[in-house]
């Protein structure tokens, strides 16, 4: 290949897009690299039940407060946005389930209020209008819910064309009892989800902690490998070997007091404080510190300053 040619036929990176070896900062030809590991993971909340079935739930809100309600009422607003804080609060409590299991816990918790008040407008609708509201035993309500039972595609990707819109026959009814008989179903089988998941959450949060004490419980793991790789570092040493809380039995952290008489000492506090406030003394120094809360109890008892 000739000078000519070469220049004719630039070298390309993996997307197909010419680069230009010359200049340092041109990156595109390079992979971008593999996300850290988390000592929590999150996220995935497309493929939970309870979104997709809150996601066909706001997208027929919608379209039934399009078709069948004054656009100027409040109500329209109070359902979309009830609707909307149903799906969205389920995806930002799986985000968030990273940092914060109680956070998770909580915006879980929203979601299922929101259906909830969903519900009530929905209920309210037909009853106002004296439209028949489904029994629990209806034909028409137990097809509903088998359609839930069969199909488990992921209804929030777009490109899932999986036996599309099997609530259709339902949610595009011209009869706007159907519509909200149909949507009353949705809303209970997704409410029966999301307690599920709530449950499933606490009970992980009993049995494992929260992030906290999962970072906490990392952190003297760590501690405890650097002493057994290193141990003339002196910040490892053999009498700061983790123990365990005595009111919980959690494992403890070593802590630093930060104020009154034993500011600087080092004590085992508990990471469940503050809802647990035990504490053991550090090998060596003869009796704990106390956390913070209890050298204020201390002064409380010497009476109040005068």
């Amino acid at each position: 290949m000739n000078e000519r040619e070469k220049n004719s036929n630039p070298e390309k990176n993996r997307h197909g897009h010419p680069t230009d070896r010359s200049d340092p900062t041109d990156r595109s030809d390079r992979t971008l690299p593999a996300r850290p590991a988390r000592l929590r993971p999150s996220g995935g909340y497309r493929k939970l039940r309870s979104f997709q079935a809150a996601t066909v739930i706001y997208d027929a809100t919608v379209s039934f407060c399009h078709r069948f309600m004054d656009p100027r009422s409040r109500t329209v607003d109070q359902m979309v946005q009830a609707a909307r804080s149903g799906r969205q609060n389920i995806a930002e409590g799986s985000r968030a389930s990273a940092a914060s299991s109680q956070t998770e816990l909580r915006l879980v918790n929203v979601a299922r209020a929101s259906l909830d008040e969903l519900l009530l407008d929905y209920e309210d609708f037909l009853r106002q209008r004296g439209l028949p509201q489904w029994a629990k035993d209806d034909p028409q309500a137990k097809a509903v819910r088998e359609v839930g039972r069969q199909n488990q595609s992921d209804r929030s990707d777009p490109t899932d064309r999986s036996d599309k819109d099997p609530y259709s026959s339902w949610i595009t009814h011209a009869d706007p009892a159907v519509v909200a008989n149909a949507i009353i179903c949705l809303i209970h089988q997704a409410n029966y989800l999301l307690d599920r998941q709530i449950a499933g959450l606490e009970r992980q949060f009993i049995q494992e902690g929260g992030y906290s004490e999962r970072l906490a419980a990392a952190r003297i793991a760590e501690r405890q490998r650097k002493d057994r790789t290193d141990p003339s570092d002196p910040t490892d040493r053999p009498d700061q070997t983790p123990t365990a809380c005595p009111l919980c039995g959690k494992p403890m952290a070593l802590r630093t007091a930060r104020k009154g008489r034993n500011a600087g000492s080092q004590f085992w506090g508990c990471p469940g404080y503050p809802e647990c406030k035990g504490t053991r003394p550090v090998a060596g120094s003869g009796r704990s510190v106390g956390s913070d809360l209890s050298v204020g109890q201390e002064k409380l008892k010497k009476g109040p300053h005068r």
